[in-house]
């Protein structure tokens, strides 16, 4: 099955088995819990693992947040880089898609992994001492 002419393999088949393929690094989305939904999708936003304790009592609703090591990674919504310059040193990462691998060490009550964007984005440029720059 899979086979085309001459026994040869079809394309189809070779994206499903590169797909299949472990890579060391690479990325990775972070899982949302068992029993969460993503109905408005997922992106994710990290910070230096320093400044995650500093963010975390300037919000105030806390959703899924997760920890490689060396990051804090939040989950918000798909498309919450809309008009918001995150501020350095912050990456903002489409798909929640992290390199190596990051455990849960925050998860809210209820069915969203969700933080909202713009409570974190106004934490992040308060311990960053960035000026919010609304586009």
């Amino acid at each position: 099955m899979g086979r085309g002419p001459e026994g040869a393999l079809g394309l189809d088949t070779l994206v499903r088995l590169q797909r299949r393929r472990s890579v060391p690094d690479a990325p990775r989305r972070l899982a949302v819990p068992d029993g969460m939904t993503a109905p408005l999708g997922c992106d994710a936003v990290a910070v230096p693992d320093r400044l995650g304790p500093l963010v975390v009592p300037r919000l105030p609703r806390l959703g899924c947040v997760y920890t490689d090591g060396a990051r804090w990674w939040w989950i918000v919504p798909s498309d919450s880089d809309y008009a918001l310059p995150w501020p350095s040193p912050a990456h903002y990462a489409p798909g929640a898609l992290v390199t190596g691998t990051a455990r849960l060490i925050h998860r809210p009550e209820g069915t969203v992994p969700y933080t909202p964007p713009i409570p974190l984005y106004l934490a992040l440029c308060r311990v960053t001492g960035t000026t919010p720059d609304w586009l």
